[in-house]
């Protein structure tokens, strides 16, 4: 169940440079090879532009190819262990995308604006993962950059 308090997600601009500090690489759930009418597309590229390796996934698009990168059906089956994943799915597909990560041993989880899912949140929380939920890297970080 999806639950949403209601309650105001805040973040420190502190956690926000420690986690753009420590990722290197991204799995990249919902991403689209649909060009830039889709946020995951624009998302991804300024992520690759920003010097992140990106993986795209989603099973639907499998073996395409997205800004030069292989898509994947899943978080289980991405070459390399993933320090952060993106989601771009629907509050309710949430909790597989979590559980996979969880089992690949990434750090953060960062669901995009408007996802929202508490009860996911706190089981990865409770598995040592950081979540962010309802922001945008490719807001955060320009932002942090005009923050001193």
């Amino acid at each position: 169940m999806v639950m949403d308090s209601g309650k105001q997600l805040t973040y420190s601009d502190e956690l926000f440079r420690k986690l753009f500090d420590e990722v290197r690489t991204i799995g990249l759930v919902g991403a689209s090879p649909r060009g830039e009418t889709r946020a995951s597309w624009r998302v991804m590229r300024y992520l690759q532009k920003e010097g992140y390796k990106v993986y795209p996934v989603n099973p639907d698009a499998l073996g395409e190819e997205i800004h030069g990168e292989t898509v994947y059906a899943s978080l289980l089956d991405l070459p390399v262990k993933v320090d952060m994943v993106e989601i771009f799915r629907l509050p309710w597909k949430v909790p597989p995308v979590v559980d996979e990560a969880i089992q690949i041993g990434a750090t953060y989880i960062w669901m995009q604006l408007k996802v929202i899912n508490e009860t996911a949140a706190a089981k990865a929380e409770a598995s040592g993962l950081t979540v962010i939920m309802d922001r945008c890297p490719a807001i955060e970080l320009p932002r942090l950059k005009t923050v001193t």
